[in-house]
């Protein structure tokens, strides 16, 4: 009975209760739904529904006036014409190097010197035998004059009668042995003069001088070598430095024989430096060799620097521009330059389709005169930007493109 009484106590809640609660949730639906809309509304607009375009593109870059009027190009690399691995005419132990790379060193100047304690004790030695001879020779003078003397008094004694012919005879044969002697020590002062300079000459020899004003590139011994002018010897050095004039410098290019009539000696060029991507040299041709390499169908040809420039340096990599005219005062500044498909009109001004983040961002331009098959661009882009090649007239600003792989 008291579970029965306790059961009739709930209260039940009526039907309606729930109707405000509902009625006050409506509203947020329908700002949720405007607000979806909108936002699919704007991705509309910014094209995120819209197929994504076919199209090509194109870099904008940096161009030189001259290859408007570029004949040919070629590569090649920078190269030392007079260069020489310095070594020494004997065999004998490194014990000083003066110089390393990159120092400069001017003809005549010692850079390395071998070991010379033999040699120059031999040039001691022949000095001491030229002074030796040379103190001879003045005593077998003293006896020449001497020996003169007498024979004039025997001359002079001869004819009164005052000396037999036989005195006089023996003052003469003295007199013909000491000028026989006064010969015999010039000769061997002579022969102790060559001896010591060829004593001096194998002192030089240790004494390794730079043959020309250069700079040194390579060291190629170390003190403690063994060098040798044949290297052919174990752990022996052949050279001690290689060293190159760098007034000497000339860029040599493979140019190919069907363009070959293309060059001609004299010709002005143009000369880009894979190290020193925005600086070009002028140039002209120097040499063209004349023989051709037939493996390669190809002939050398030299083009020499016009302006000096110290970083240059050998082997570095390089390319050639034959021009058919002389670069002018104003043409050696480089401009900024694109493929001019890529400009179109729209509403009265010129404009390119920029590629960024997958859209094309429609950019006013301003062009300047024509370059060959580029067009100088003045404002608008910078190089290293990408532009749309031939923009289809559907091509809207913002639009989705795809670029096609060439």
């Amino acid at each position: 009975m008291a579970n029965e009484d306790l059961s009739k106590l709930k209260i039940e809640k009526p039907s309606g209760a729930a109707g405000p609660a509902r009625r006050r949730r409506r509203p947020y639906r329908w700002i949720i739904a405007g607000l979806a809309v909108l936002v699919l509304a704007i991705l509309y607009a910014r094209g995120v529904f819209t197929p994504a375009v076919n199209v090509k593109v194109a870099t904008v870059s940096t161009s030189y006036p001259s290859q408007s009027f570029t004949l040919l190009n070629a590569s090649g690399y920078v190269v030392a014409q007079r260069r020489a691995a310095v070594a020494s005419k004997t065999t004998a132990r490194l014990v000083w190097l003066g110089v390393e790379e990159g120092n400069h060193v001017k003809e005549g100047q010692i850079i390395a010197r071998l070991e010379n304690e033999d040699v120059t004790a031999g040039r001691n030695q022949a000095l001491a035998n030229l002074n030796v001879s040379l103190a001879s020779l003045d005593q077998v003078k003293a006896e020449w004059n001497n020996a003169a003397a007498d024979f004039e008094r025997e001359k002079n004694l001869l004819g009164p009668g005052y000396t037999t012919k036989a005195q006089y005879d023996a003052a003469e044969a003295r007199l013909r042995r000491a000028r026989a002697a006064v010969e015999g020590a010039e000769a061997t002062i002579k022969a102790s003069r060559a001896a010591l300079r060829g004593a001096e000459v194998a002192l030089e020899y240790t004494l390794i001088r730079a043959p020309f004003d250069a700079v040194v590139l390579t060291k190629n011994a170390d003190v403690g070598d063994i060098v040798t002018p044949i290297g052919a010897a174990a752990n022996a050095k052949a050279a001690v430095v290689t060293i190159a004039d760098k007034g000497s410098l000339q860029v040599e290019v493979d140019v190919s024989e069907s363009n070959i009539g293309k060059v001609k000696a004299g010709q002005p060029c143009e000369i880009q430096l894979d190290a020193l991507p925005g600086t070009r040299f002028r140039g002209e041709v120097h040499m063209i060799v004349p023989t051709a390499d037939r493996t390669k169908a190809t002939v050398l040809v030299k083009v020499r620097f016009l302006e000096k420039d110290r970083r240059i340096l050998p082997e570095m990599s390089a390319k050639v521009a034959f021009l058919s005219r002389p670069v002018g005062a104003g043409e050696r500044t480089p401009r900024t330059t694109m493929n001019p498909a890529a400009a179109v009109t729209r509403n009265g001004s010129q404009v390119v389709f920029v590629v960024r983040n997958d859209q094309a961002v429609e950019t006013p331009v301003t062009l300047g005169q024509r370059l060959g098959d580029v067009v100088e661009v003045t404002g608008g882009v910078k190089a290293g930007e990408r532009v749309v090649l031939t923009p289809p007239a559907k091509l809207k600003d913002g639009s989705p493109i795809k670029i096609e792989e060439k």
